[in-house]
């Protein structure tokens, strides 16, 4: 009730009216302090914001249209807490701006949101204890199909017997302002089921990269960017470069050099994964599988074992996860494979019903091509220790 009178207050602030009881103000909160080492690198001490549960606030409402019609909406923006930075510079709401509608043939939804094996509210990927968060063992923290996109329509069904279809598809996932075939499209299709205390997905996805072709580039066209941009700060004012003879013809050479080479757009990529959890009471164990391949890039398998049970007024989470795969777009005789393996285990206490106490502890090591990675996520440590609050 509180949070619905204060998101009444902000919208009647702003001017706009709507139903009170279905608007509501929420976020969530999370500050703690990380101790990380990479291979090869120094130990660092960081306060970290949203190490786990990315800090966020946002508004949801829904409209009842009778008939068991409804048509409802996510307005949710990231931010950095401990110095106050928006999530993504220039969006108002970065993490999610979706609107719905449901009804008897399910709910279908329009705007920015996560890929199906994501996050956000339409996404429905399971099997992993740690999901996106805490650090070196979030889920796919080397690879995603898709984060969040733009542009997307996403079909969710009616539930049977504990079933139900997801479909997504993104006209564009960073902008479609172009025509079809020079904007990257996402499509992904998956099954998800929740019953007999079974909580289970599968989802494919692959993104087309269309939109990825870049022309080449030479020192003339980033002068050419500049002096626009200095006639731009000056009313478009003509600029012209008093050359003439030798100098203009050694210009002339310069500005022809090629500093970037035109890129064809990267091949296909495909995701596939698939989650288990079986809540048996007193422990929920999980399993999940995931496989990622492109041509020219990465093929890649990753399984990973987790569980969580409550302890001591608390929950605990482990994981094991391992990932092995290949570079299919390595130079000749260059060694392609590469390997690693992470755990992690964390302790959340609550505090009150919005408080919770965070820890945490990872460790990451890799082998093959990726042996040397100055990179947390492939080999080091992480120490965490944070207080996360929701409203």
């Amino acid at each position: 009730m509180k949070k619905t009178l204060i998101a009444a207050a902000v919208m009647a602030a702003s001017g706009v009216a709507f139903a009170a009881s279905n608007v509501t103000l929420y976020g969530v909160i999370e500050e703690g302090v990380v101790v990380s080492k990479a291979k090869h690198e120094d130990t660092l001490v960081n306060l970290k914001s949203g190490f786990d549960s990315g800090n966020r606030w946002g508004l949801r409402g829904v409209e009842d249209l009778g008939n068991g019609y409804s048509v409802g909406f996510i307005l949710e923006q990231g931010f950095t807490a401990n110095n106050g930075d928006e999530g993504e510079s220039g969006k108002a709401f970065n993490r999610e701006a979706i609107l719905s509608v449901k009804g008897g043939f399910g709910s279908l939804a329009f705007g920015r949101t996560g890929g199906l094996a994501f996050a956000q509210s339409q996404a429905i990927r399971t099997g992993w204890v740690f999901g996106t968060g805490y650090g070196a063992s979030g889920w796919n923290t080397i690879d995603y199909i898709a984060k969040r996109m733009n542009n997307t329509v996403s079909y969710a069904s009616p539930v049977f017997s504990g079933f139900s279809v997801h479909a997504m598809y993104s006209n564009g996932v960073d902008a479609d302002t172009s025509k079809w075939s020079d904007n990257s499209h996402y499509y992904g299709l998956g099954v998800k089921y929740n019953a007999n205390n079974i909580l289970s997905s599968l989802i494919f996805e692959a993104v087309d990269n269309k939109g990825t072709a870049t022309a080449k580039k030479t020192m003339g066209d980033y002068i050419s960017e500049a002096m626009w941009a200095w006639g731009e700060s000056d009313d478009k004012q003509e600029i012209k470069l008093p050359l003439t003879g030798a100098d203009k013809e050694a210009y002339d050479k310069f500005a022809k050099t090629e500093v970037e080479p035109a890129k064809s757009a990267q091949k296909t990529k495909y995701g596939l994964n698939f989650g288990f959890e079986w809540n048996l009471g007193t422990i929920t164990p999980m399993f999940g599988y995931q496989y990622v391949w492109q041509d020219g890039g990465n093929k890649d398998h990753q399984f990973g074992l987790s569980a969580k049970a409550p302890v001591a007024g608390g929950t605990v989470k482990v994981g094991a996860r391992y990932l092995f795969g290949k570079n299919d777009g390595a130079a000749a005789g260059k060694e392609d494979k590469h390997n690693v393996w992470t755990i992690g285990a964390a302790y959340e206490y609550p505090l009150s019903k919005r408080t919770i106490i965070k820890s945490y502890a990872g460790y990451a090591d890799a082998g093959k091509e990726w042996k040397n990675k100055e990179d947390i996520n492939y080999n080091g440590y992480q120490l965490y220790l944070g207080l996360c609050h929701s409203f």
